[in-house]
């Protein structure tokens, strides 16, 4: 038995082995697959490839072109800012300036006023101090004649006389306070 085995075994095809046909027309079909790919479908394939790298490099590049206006556009704002803070800063100056300007006028405004009210004042007053010397001359003067006429006994009434003899009396009377001081 062991014979008739191996007599099969040697007048047998091997199974692991195709046919001469089956390898002519298999190498035929991969021939017109392969030049079917390389002519075909490799071409379009790169195309296509080709397509998305310009795509995704135009895409870099207007993403690099659209940071560098951010960029741009950043130091333009922050130059603004420097430029507003500066001009801020330039009229918080003036309005001090202008602020110390509207105080001193106000100062000197109310200086000014204070010497006019004070000087009016004085001028009332002594135009008032005048009508009451005035006034106190012509009652002392009223008192004194009658006060003379009751000592002497006799009236006093002549007016002009007894107007000089009050005047006279009285500018005794301010010469000795004078000389008293």
């Amino acid at each position: 038995m062991h014979n008739a085995v191996i007599a099969a075994a040697e007048g047998a095809r091997n199974p692991l082995i195709p046919e001469t046909y089956d390898i002519v027309w298999s190498g035929l079909a991969f021939l017109i697959i392969l030049i079917a790919f390389w002519k075909v479908f490799l071409p379009k394939m790169q195309t296509m490839l080709d397509a998305r790298a310009e795509a995704i490099e135009g895409n870099i590049a207007k993403a690099d072109e659209a940071q560098a206006k951010a960029e741009a556009a950043l130091q333009e704002y922050t130059a603004q800012l420097a430029g507003a803070r500066q001009e801020a800063g330039e009229i918080r100056d003036v309005a001090r300036a202008d602020a110390a300007k509207i105080v001193a006028k106000a100062k000197e405004d109310a200086t000014t006023e204070q010497t006019r009210i004070a000087q009016a004042a004085q001028a009332q007053i002594e135009a008032e101090r005048q009508s009451a010397a005035v006034s106190l001359r012509k009652e002392v003067g009223t008192l004194a004649i009658d006060l003379a006429s009751g000592v002497v006994g006799e009236s006093l009434s002549d007016d002009q006389k007894a107007s000089a003899l009050v005047d006279r009396f009285l500018a005794d009377l301010e010469a000795s306070e004078k000389a008293a001081k």
